[in-house]
């Protein structure tokens, strides 16, 4: 029974006490910068002086950014000061499902984006009437919708599982993988279905991002060079966003050959780092959100 489990103890990065107090100064700087980055550029997107529906989806992609990362950031900053890295039944699958609501709405958001930058493209003269804010407030509503529908079928299985012992997570939080050791059961089935869950929807978002460039690429044959850098320019942010969304958190789900410290790692990468290079690489490339950032600056 589930309920005999009553806490986890998370192990965590690293079990010396001076390379603890390393991390948490380093990890503390991680998260600061990345809600710091990302309401910045969650308040510029909402401003009246970004019209295309483009910063719809990227006003939804920094929020989700900030949640995202305030799901086990500051549990794992403040584990950095204790002795023992506690954390309870019910906070460890709360946790859970935030990491898998959030990482996934965050994939289907850049999917979803991904047809905004076809149409941008391939059809410029319609793009106001192929995009409507409607249609993208619809697109952006089904993409949180989907996260949850997700993260449900990922954590209600896991929270109705026999764990037994023992109590000790091999990981800095809590997701399927580093709990289904604990569970005194044959988990087969359970362990299938959560990686048929994750690669259904990561697979099913990979072939619309593939198909919406393929499109696009299309849509360039016989092209100028200069359209050529000009298509460029306007997708370059959102394949950035991509790569270092799905690149890491696929790696974890398909690679299960490999070691803890390396599963860890590349896990540090997408719920600290990414979400932190979100808001540099759209206010970089992105010369309207440099022009609203100006505007307030210059008052």
């Amino acid at each position: 029974n589930s309920s005999s489990m009553k806490q986890f103890i998370l192990l965590g990065l690293s079990e010396n006490r001076g390379v603890q107090k390393i991390y948490f100064v380093v990890f503390l700087l991680f998260y600061t910068l990345t809600v710091a980055g990302n309401l910045i550029v969650l308040t510029v997107t909402s401003s009246q002086h970004l019209n295309s529906s483009m910063y719809i989806f990227l006003c939804h992609l920094s929020f989700v950014d900030v949640c995202y990362s305030s799901d086990t950031a500051p549990q794992m900053i403040s584990g950095f000061l204790v002795e023992n890295k506690t954390l309870s039944f019910a906070g460890c699958i709360g946790q859970l499902f935030g990491l898998q609501f959030f990482g996934c709405t965050e994939v289907f958001i850049l999917t979803a984006t991904a047809y905004d930058r076809c149409v941008a493209v391939c059809w410029p003269l319609h793009y106001p009437a192929l995009t409507s804010r409607r249609l993208c407030g619809r697109m952006v509503g089904v993409s949180w919708a989907g996260g949850f529908l997700h993260s449900t079928l990922q954590t209600l299985p896991a929270a109705l599982l026999p764990f037994c012992g023992p109590n000790k997570v091999a990981h800095y939080f809590c997701d399927v993988h580093p709990l289904l050791p604990l569970v005194c059961a044959d988990i087969r089935a359970e362990g299938l279905a959560a990686v048929a869950n994750s690669g259904v929807t990561s697979l099913s978002c990979f072939l619309i991002l593939v198909t919406s460039y393929g499109v696009i690429l299309i849509s360039l044959r016989g092209q100028t060079l200069a359209r050529w850098h000009k298509v460029q320019s306007m997708c370059r942010s959102h394949i950035t966003a991509v790569i270092l969304c799905l690149g890491p958190s696929t790696f974890v789900y398909i690679h299960k050959n490999g070691g803890l410290s390396e599963d860890r790692s590349v896990a540090m990468f997408y719920t600290l780092i990414t979400p932190t290079l979100n808001p540099l690489i759209y206010t970089l490339q992105d010369g309207e959100v440099k022009g609203a950032m100006r505007k307030p600056c210059r008052r």
